[in-house]
């Protein structure tokens, strides 16, 4: 069983951009968010994943990730997937020997800046950079299945 442990942040200055030792580009769909899992496809330059992940809200839950031919993959989000599609460049950080995935979302949640650590084990104790900010790990809004639902230019907004 595959589970995922994460802490997302947001950022309070952009220090951060001095460190990326590479940065790729994702765009990603849903086919179903419920209150269990979510299922997507996700793209990234000529490969593609179906992605399903546990609903739990915290630091901890099942990730499950299985490659799947690019071809399909567009017409998945193109056709079957709930709109806005989730459009956003990953940047890694490498910062006191932790990785940071810092995801700079474009298209209708432009403007949104979330970092993430991924951790070996629950409870783990990490060093957080001067540009993290408050975390946002237990704040659905924050999570991608949610940003395709009500994106971030919609919060500007109300």
């Amino acid at each position: 069983m595959a589970i995922e442990i994460e802490h997302k942040f947001l950022l309070v200055n952009n220090n951060w951009r001095e460190q990326i030792t590479h940065s790729v580009k994702y765009r990603q769909g849903y086919l179903s968010s419920q209150a269990t899992s979510s299922i997507r496809v996700r793209i990234s330059n000529d490969n593609a994943w179906l992605n399903i992940k546990s609903a739990t809200i915290g630091t901890h839950r099942h990730e499950y990730e299985y490659e799947i031919p690019l071809e399909d993959a567009n017409e998945i989000i193109n056709d079957l997937c709930k709109k806005p599609v989730i459009e956003k460049t990953r940047h890694y950080v490498i910062d006191d020997g932790n990785t940071w995935e810092i995801d700079e979302f474009t298209g209708d949640n432009k403007g949104l800046i979330v970092a993430e650590i991924e951790l070996s084990e629950v409870g783990k104790n990490f060093s957080k950079p001067n540009w993290i900010g408050d975390e946002v790990t237990y704040d659905l809004r924050y999570y991608n299945n949610n940003l395709a639902i009500y994106p971030y230019s919609e919060w500007l907004e109300n």
